[in-house]
């Protein structure tokens, strides 16, 4: 297996003024209307799409039916003033005032997806959105295949797209742009190359090396816990969680310091999930290799801001354990004591999530931040609220508010939800500070917020993220969203902490 550090994510993404030499594919964008397709951006791009060659190509996406709706692809011969480009692909866009960055984001991963066994394309979609083509190109086009042998691995005409040439309208255009995108989409890949790892080969001693390596590459200061630590410190939690797994917990801290303001990353690191004692139904279990997504998320996040020079501190704290049953896991009935103090009556382990965030938060509190941010693939009631899409947000008013809305800005969907007072008593327990579940079904995404509350420090600015579903993708490919692990939401998290550095 190759380290997560060491493989090429997706393509090359180049800016530039002219078409290159030996362009395979060029792609354009097609709104749609009554008035039938148009080319876009119309005002750019003369000396490549002429006004000749433009009616050409209506001319003939027009001839194949081409409307132009959102996301829909059509393929066309190019016409011979488009020298050395050997087709055109026209991605559509949908309605003129429909079109924003999320739009073009997921119509460049569409375009991206299509494109396999293509070396290099050529695209204009740039001189709409600069930033979201790039992101959409970069994520559309990443494959996981480490695990593929030379019986299955992709031939040649299964191969990802492997350079993108983002045609601008002059030399200077974007080039600011273009770094941040390139940047993000390669965290964004990062975190989805952790998910996608296998449990195999991504248990919590691994997982504690690869994002250690990654971060003393970034130059970033790195502790690592392990289980005889873990045990010294007093995170119960952890403790609790890990200990049915023969493989043995961890915690990771990674810091970056880079301004007075300090925000803390919270993510939950359960490299596999079997639920421990109160085990999981057998159906769809595989997918539980994803319960590490929130983890995966803030190590790609605090590489990120790093790697962008933000001017903020970010101290990222991951727990990391594989939840187990055996004749050492924990049992319903149990009772640990988390770190700090606060103990537990462990009602159901596979609410184990919550108990090892609880541990990381606490900590993450002692280093006195005027934001908490937690991310967890933490409740299945988050799909039933809300879809496998939609990020349930919760927190502190204000800031869950600010979170989701930045969330939905950036195309990841985040949705504020409440925290009702009445449902904090069904958290009591009769023989402990608290219980990890409520004694019914109702409100469960809710119910573990209000768990987690209990763990933010006094005072502070905090943000829970629930990506239960959205972290990983189980159906069909859309946008640039592929199977498997989507990197929801280090593009979140990172606009978040820009607008925090913005203050």
């Amino acid at each position: 297996m190759t380290a997560v550090a060491d493989r090429s994510l997706g393509p090359d993404l180049v800016r530039t003024v002219t078409l290159g030499p030996d362009i395979d594919v060029l792609v354009i964008g097609l709104t749609s209307s009554e008035n039938g397709p148009a080319i876009v951006p119309a005002d750019l791009f003369g000396e490549v799409l002429d006004p000749e060659v433009r009616a050409e190509l209506l001319d003939q996406l027009g001839a194949v039916g081409a409307k132009g709706k959102a996301e829909e692809l059509t393929r066309v011969p190019a016409p011979a003033g488009l020298d050395g480009v050997t087709s055109v692909l026209a991605v559509g866009l949908g309605a003129p005032d429909k079109v924003d960055a999320e739009q073009i984001r997921r119509s460049a991963g569409v375009a991206a997806r299509t494109l396999t066994g293509t070396e290099t394309a050529a695209t204009t979609l740039s001189g709409l959105d600069l930033g979201a083509a790039a992101e959409g190109f970069y994520l559309g086009a990443y494959a996981f295949t480490p695990f593929k042998s030379d019986k299955s691995a992709p031939k040649p005409d299964e191969q990802p797209l492997a350079r993108v040439e983002l045609l601008v309208p002059e030399p200077e255009f974007g080039e600011t742009e273009l770094t941040r995108a390139q940047l993000v989409a390669e965290a964004v890949a990062t975190a989805r190359d952790f998910v996608n790892t296998p449990p195999s080969h991504l248990y919590p001693a691994e997982f504690a090396s690869r994002a250690q390596l990654l971060a003393e590459a970034a130059g970033l200061q790195v502790e690592v816990l392990d289980e005889k630590a873990l045990e010294a410190g007093g995170y119960g939690g952890v403790l609790g969680v890990g200990k049915g797994s023969a493989r043995q917990p961890r915690l990771v801290r990674i810091v970056y310091s880079g301004g007075p303001k300090k925000v803390a990353l919270v993510g939950k690191g359960i490299t596999f999930d079997t639920g421990g004692i109160s085990i999981k139904p057998a159906q769809n279990m595989e997918n539980m290799t994803s319960d590490m997504a929130g983890a995966a998320a803030v190590v790609a996040t605090v590489l990120l801001a790093a790697r962008l020079g933000l001017p903020i501190s970010v101290t990222a704290t991951v727990p990391m354990a594989e939840n187990m049953p055996s004749a050492n896991a924990q049992r319903p009935g149990d009772v640990l004591t988390q770190y700090g103090g606060t103990t537990v009556e462990v009602i159901n382990t596979d609410a184990e999530g919550r108990l090892i965030l609880a541990d990381a938060m606490v900590r993450a509190g002692e280093d006195d931040p005027d934001y908490l941010i937690d991310v967890a693939t933490l409740t299945g009631a988050q799909m039933v609220a809300l879809g496998t899409r939609t990020p349930g947000v919760l927190g502190t008013d204000e800031f869950r508010d600010r979170v989701a809305r930045i969330s939905r800005e950036v195309g990841e969907n985040g949705w504020a939800m409440p925290m009702p007072a009445e449902l904090r008593t069904d958290l009591n327990s009769k023989i402990a500070d608290l219980a990890n579940v409520a004694p019914h079904r109702w409100g469960g995404m809710l119910s573990a917020g209000l768990f987690l509350k209990e763990f933010v420090p006094e005072g502070v600015q905090w943000a829970h993220l629930d990506v239960a579903g959205p972290a990983y993708n189980t159906g069909a490919p859309f946008g640039y969203i592929g199977k498997g692990g989507t990197g929801v939401p280090v593009r979140t998290l990172i606009a978040v902490l820009e607008d925090i550095a913005a203050e």
